[in-house]
């Protein structure tokens, strides 16, 4: 769905609270295994659900380049921050900061020149990068293996 700027916003403007029910760490869990991707890290006790109807701030899309980001204050309210200055009609994204464990389980299609391909927050975006060029470097000595297998089978004939 996405949030769009109506006006110029400037840098380190609070845009919107994200709001929900506070839950426990065992809550947030049980939410989280039955497909709850709208819960916020809160503390060590708590987490907030912000798949509540009242939470406006849930329809704001990821990006591996936002232009917001998540702000918690001192009271464990969560706010969506502008991090730079956002021209009218722009979409207000943020990054969602997703775990590293799972970052397969949540694929990126945000369309960034910076996209990583999975949402997952930036302090894992280089390791992220990391298993990819891995990843790529083994699929293309596999087609070249497969390819050197295939031109001396035809040369046999």
């Amino acid at each position: 769905m996405g949030g769009f700027a109506r006006a110029k916003i400037r840098k380190g403007t609070r845009l919107i609270e994200y709001v929900g029910r506070r839950m426990s760490k065992q809550e947030s869990l049980a939410e989280c295994e039955a497909g709850n991707t709208f819960v916020f890290t809160l503390n060590d006790r708590e987490d907030l659900d912000g798949s509540v109807s009242w939470n406006w701030a849930r329809f704001l899309n990821h990006s591996c380049a936002p232009n917001a980001e998540a702000e918690q204050d001192e009271e464990d309210r969560v706010f969506i921050v502008a991090a730079r200055t956002i021209r009218p009609g722009e979409e207000i994204t943020f990054n969602y900061g997703y775990d590293f464990s799972e970052y397969q389980d949540n694929p990126c299609a945000c369309g960034a020149a910076a996209c990583i391909g999975f949402i997952t927050a930036e302090e894992f975006h280089a390791k992220v990068r990391r298993i990819l060029a891995v990843e790529a470097r083994a699929r293309a000595k596999a087609a070249a293996d497969r390819a050197r297998v295939r031109a001396a089978s035809r040369r046999k004939k």
